[in-house]
């Protein structure tokens, strides 16, 4: 059964149009869109290595464009639908913290998400909402989204025949190692999150005196 679907999804990944799905994907999960590119930027790159810093351009301009969308949201629009969009994507209850983030880090958090399984549309839409300095939020935005997809089509570039063939073989196991690092990575960011415990406290108190 993961055979079959590895080898369904490589064949999409292959397809003619897969560029603007890829693009498509990268523009909606910046501002609205529960589902992430990097399964689908990543299988592309496996189906064709040679093409992996392209798909990287590709995902990180469209998500810097969607981005740019989740920032109107919340600049223009946060009463009317920025508000119910997150509640739908169950982040209504980090909404607060990220905005106290945002206005005492700036573009640093942004950046810094990069390497972090913080959704970026909740940064992009918060960012709107504070009224950070648009183009200190695209900069930003554009760091932040080469970090997570560049690094990716720079690896399938130079190495991409080894990996897919190391797939090829071992698909189960590289299967159960994914789901081992996204779940550390989950647990690293929490860990790491009592590190700034004083920025923790501050931002709590903050949010606390704005609720009560």
């Amino acid at each position: 059964m993961l055979r079959r679907l590895y080898d369904w999804t490589m064949e999409k990944a292959a397809h003619r149009h897969a560029e603007w799905w890829l693009a498509a994907f990268a523009f909606m999960e910046a501002s609205f869109f529960p589902v992430p590119p990097h399964p689908l930027l990543g299988l592309m790159c496996l189906a064709e290595p040679k093409k992996a810093i392209r798909f990287a351009v590709i995902a990180t301009l469209g998500s810097v464009a969607g981005g740019l969308l989740g920032y109107a949201i919340g600049h223009f629009a946060y009463a009317a639908f920025g508000e119910a969009l997150l509640q739908a994507l169950g982040l209504a209850e980090s909404f607060p913290k990220a905005a106290c983030y945002l206005r005492i880090y700036g573009a640093e958090i942004i950046i810094v998400k990069g390497a972090t399984p913080i959704p970026f549309k909740l940064l992009t839409i918060t960012a709107g909402f504070i009224g950070m300095s648009l183009p200190v939020f695209i900069g930003a935005s554009l760091v932040s989204r080469s970090i997570s997809f560049m690094i990716v089509g720079v690896l399938f570039r130079l190495f991409g025949a080894p990996i897919k063939a190391a797939i090829d073989r071992h698909l189960g196991k590289v299967t159960a190692a994914f789901a081992v690092l996204v779940v550390a990575g989950f647990l690293a960011v929490t860990l790491l999150g009592g590190g700034a415990k004083e920025t923790n406290e501050k931002c709590a108190s903050a949010v606390a005196a704005k609720t009560a």
